[in-house]
C-alpha cells in the first residue's frame, strides 16, 4: 500500500482480511478478533443494517464509547455507502436533538450510559426521533431494536467512490452550534496512512486506543492510522489512567495516543511506578497545545522515545503536520513538525490574505487531499472556510521556519479548547442569555495547568435581577456538556467595548486573570 491509499474505508478491512486473515486486529473488552473474524462481523452487521433499511447516503448517528460495535459500524456503514455521524458521549439531550435534526439522521445507535443521567433517559426526551433506534446493551428499551438480535441477509454491495461522504464529525466553531464536517474515504484513509507511516507502523505494532472514537483523533489517526499498516487496536472504553496503563502493560502495546491531559493523568497517578512501559516506543500527543516539559516527561518516563506531536483540525481530516521520531529533540518538543506528504501549507496575513514569509506570524492555511468536502447543509460556512483555490483557513496563528517546521502560537478564531474538547463561546453565551436574570454574557478562555484552557465568563445581570454562579451553573446542567459549563465566573456592570461596539474579550480575560492572581 505504498504511496497514496486509493482504498475506500469499506475496502481497507477487506484488504487486510485477505492478506493477513489470522493476524490480530482488535482487542475490545478482553475479546480478541483477527482481521478475518472482524471482517466477518462487519459483513454480518452490514447485512443486518441493509435488511433493516439503511441504504447509501443515509446518516447513522453513533453514540457509543470505544467498543467493538463502534469499529464494526465504522466499516459496515462505509461498505454500504451510509454516512457515520459521530456523537460525543458527553452530549446531553439538547445537543443530541440538534445534531440528529441538523443531519436528518435515519438511525441512532446508542448504549446505556454510566453517568447519573443515562443515555437512555436522554434519548427519551428527544423531540426529533430517527426512524430506527438501535440499542447495543441489555435491557433494550421498548421503542428500540436490539443491535445484537438484528437478522442479517444478502446485500447488494454498492460501488462507493473515494470522494463520497462516508463520515460526518460535528465540531464547534465561532458561529454557535456545531457544524457537520463531511469527510470522504480519500480524506481520512490517506490521512490515517501518512500518520501511521510517520509513526513507523507495521503489523507488529499494537496501539492502545484511549482517545474517543467519536473524534478524528480516534477514528482516523487511531483506527485508520493502524489499519492502513496492519497494526492491531486495543480499546479502552473511555479514558481512565489506570485502565490505560493496565492495557499497555497487559497487551504489550507499542503505541499510545492522548491529549496532554491524558498523559499528565497517567504520570501523576499514584500507581504509575508499578507499571511496565518497556513495550512502548511511539505515539501521538495532539488535541491542544502540548507543553514542552510534559513531552519530555512522556519521552523519558513512559519509554516513548519515538513520541510525536501532530497538529490539525476536524476540517482537515484531521492532521496537517507531524513531528517525526528522528527529528531533533528541540524541534520535537517546541514545534508541531512539518507538513504531511502530499499537502501544502501557507501562512497568510489574516486581514489581506497575502502569503507571508519564513518566521512571519499569520493564519495557517492548508490545501490537499485532506480538506473536507464541506459543512453539511451550510454552503455559506463552507465558502468562508475553504476558498476557491481549495485552501482551508485553520484559524490558528502560526509561523513556519525556513526548514519547514511549524510553530502554533495561538488562535485567530475565538474557539476554546479544553482538554482536547472544542467549546464554542457563542453556544454557551446563547444558553446563558436564556436565563431570565441575564442581560448579556461573554465567554472566553483562561489558561489552565491541566486542561490547557478552561471556560470563563463575564455576566451582566438585568437591572433589579439577582442570580449567582450556582444558579447559572444549574441553568447549564442538563443542557450543555460538562466541559462547556464555565468554571470561572465574573459579574460585571459593563463590558469593555471597541469603538465599533464589539466586546473586547482580551480585556475581560486580562482583568479576570488579574483578579485570580490577586486572590491567589
Amino acid at each position: 500500500m505504498g504511496g497514496v491509499c486509493d482504498l475506500s474505508v469499506g475496502q481497507l478491512l477487506e484488504e487486510w482480511s485477505r492478506r493477513c486473515p489470522d493476524k490480530l486486529a482488535l482487542v475490545a473488552a478482553g475479546r480478541p478478533l483477527t482481521f478475518s473474524q472482524l471482517q466477518q462481523r462487519v459483513e454480518f452487521v452490514a447485512g443486518a443494517l441493509y435488511r433493516l433499511g439503511i441504504k447509501r447516503g443515509d446518516r447513522v448517528a453513533v453514540w457509543l464509547n470505544n467498543r467493538q460495535e463502534w469499529i464494526e459500524l465504522q466499516f459496515a456503514l462505509a461498505r454500504l455507502g451510509a454516512i457515520l455521524v459521530t456523537v460525543n458521549t458527553a452530549f446531553r439531550s439538547q445537543e443530541l436533538d440538534y445534531l440528529l435534526r441538523q443531519c436528518q439522521a435515519r438511525a441512532l445507535v446508542y448504549m446505556q450510559g454510566t453517568n447519573c443521567l443515562s443515555f437512555v433517559e436522554e434519548v427519551a426526551g428527544l423531540s426529533y426521533r430517527p426512524e430506527f433506534m438501535i440499542f447495543v446493551d441489555r435491557a433494550v428499551p421498548s421503542d428500540a431494536v436490539d443491535y445484537h438480535a438484528l437478522p442479517s441477509g444478502p446485500v447488494e454491495w454498492p460501488s462507493i467512490g473515494l470522494d463520497e461522504c462516508i463520515n460526518m464529525q460535528y465540531t464547534s466553531g465561532t458561529t454557535g452550534f456545531p457544524k457537520g464536517v463531511r469527510l470522504t474515504s480519500r480524506n481520512i484513509v490517506n490521512n490515517g496512512y501518512w500518520l501511521g507511516r510517520g509513526l513507523g507502523y507495521s503489523p507488529e505494532d499494537r496501539l492502545c486506543l484511549c482517545v474517543p472514537l467519536f473524534h478524528c483523533f480516534g477514528c482516523v489517526i487511531g483506527v485508520l492510522g493502524a489499519y492502513t499498516h496492519g497494526a492491531s487496536l486495543h480499546l479502552v472504553p473511555s479514558f481512565d489512567p489506570l485502565a490505560v496503563m493496565e492495557t499497555v502493560q497487559n497487551d504489550r502495546c507499542t503505541a499510545l495516543y492522548g491529549v496532554p491531559t491524558m498523559f499528565l493523568a497517567q504520570l501523576e497517578h499514584p500507581e504509575f511506578a508499578r507499571f511496565d512501559f518497556s513495550s512502548l516506543r511511539t505515539g501521538v500527543m495532539a488535541g491542544s497545545l502540548c507543553p514542552e516539559s510534559l513531552m519530555l516527561r512522556v519521552i523519558e518516563r513512559m519509554n516513548l522515545k519515538e513520541m510525536t506531536i501532530a497538529y490539525g483540525l476536524t476540517e482537515a481530516s484531521p492532521a496537517i503536520t507531524q513531528t517525526l521520531p528522528d527529528d531533533p529533540l528541540d524541534l520535537r518538543t517546541q514545534t508541531v513538525g512539518r507538513v504531511l506528504p502530499e499537502l501544502e501549507v501557507e501562512v497568510r496575513d489574516p486581514a489581506s490574505g497575502k502569503a507571508l514569509g519564513p518566521n512571519e506570524l499569520g493564519e495557517l492555511c492548508v490545501r490537499g487531499y485532506n480538506v473536507m468536502q464541506g459543512y453539511h447543509d451550510d454552503p455559506e460556512a463552507t465558502a468562508r472556510a475553504v476558498d476557491s483555490q481549495g485552501w482551508l483557513a485553520t484559524g490558528d496563528q502560526a509561523s513556519v521556519c525556513p526548514r519547514g517546521y511549524v510553530r502554533i502560537t495561538g488562535r485567530i478564531k475565538d474557539i476554546i479548547i479544553r482538554g482536547g474538547e472544542n467549546v464554542s463561546p457563542k453556544e454557551v453565551e446563547d444558553h446563558l442569555r436564556s436565563h431570565p436574570s441575564v442581560l448579556d454574557a461573554a465567554v472566553y478562555a483562561l489558561p489552565h495547568p491541566k486542561y490547557g484552557e478552561e471556560v470563563a465568563v463575564a455576566i451582566r445581570l438585568r437591572p433589579g435581577q439577582q442570580a449567582g454562579e450556582q444558579d447559572l451553573k444549574e441553568h447549564c446542567q442538563g443542557h450543555l456538556s460538562y466541559f462547556k459549563i464555565p468554571s470561572n465566573w465574573r459579574f460585571v456592570a459593563e463590558f469593555p467595548l471597541t469603538a465599533s461596539g464589539k466586546i473586547q474579550k482580551f480585556v475581560l480575560r486580562q482583568l479576570h486573570q488579574g483578579e485570580l492572581g490577586a486572590q491567589g
